[in-house]
């Protein structure tokens, strides 16, 4: 059975008429000391019956600590990931400005092996970024992700 998580693209367009978008950084241990391929679009796994936006605006709301923004979502579409994993986004305009970021967290044992389980948020840091720094940051199966965002943006004329 493919596992199915749902996720939330927000952009905004800056001074210039460049096109800006939130990305968050994964937490852990494993992620600590990472920039490049360490950063995801806000989201997370959902059951066959629940709607993908529904669990897209959960998830972000876990992730950040703050509810989705209010704003007319736009489908770009369903991604597979290496993993099998498939990645149902949306993405909306906004102007998000969170006081700060108070993810969720995950129990883990780190170091491997040790017996030491500790709880780890599952984002330690959100920000939002130009489209190109983007590609260097987010992890290589998100990039088609952010090809339609740029090809939707282009197709509305913005």
């Amino acid at each position: 059975m493919t596992v199915r998580s749902a996720g939330i693209l927000l952009y905004r367009r800056v001074r210039g008429g460049d096109v800006e978008v939130w990305i968050a950084h994964m937490g852990g241990p494993f992620w600590a000391r990472k920039d490049a391929r360490a950063w995801s679009i806000p989201k997370g796994e959902y059951l066959p019956d629940e709607d993908p936006l529904a669990a897209a605006e959960r998830e972000f709301a876990e992730e950040m600590g703050t509810p989705a923004p209010s704003a007319d979502y736009h489908e770009l579409g369903a991604f597979r990931q290496p993993s099998g994993k498939v990645i149902t986004v949306f993405t909306a305009e906004s102007r998000f400005a969170p006081e700060r970021i108070v993810s969720n967290t995950f129990a883990l044992e780190w170091p491997k092996g040790s017996g030491t389980v500790r709880n780890y948020p599952e984002v330690d840091d959100a920000t939002w970024t130009g489209v190109e720094e983007a590609r260097t940051k987010l992890v290589s199966g998100q990039l088609p992700i952010l090809d339609a965002l740029v090809q939707h943006l282009e197709s509305r004329g913005t």
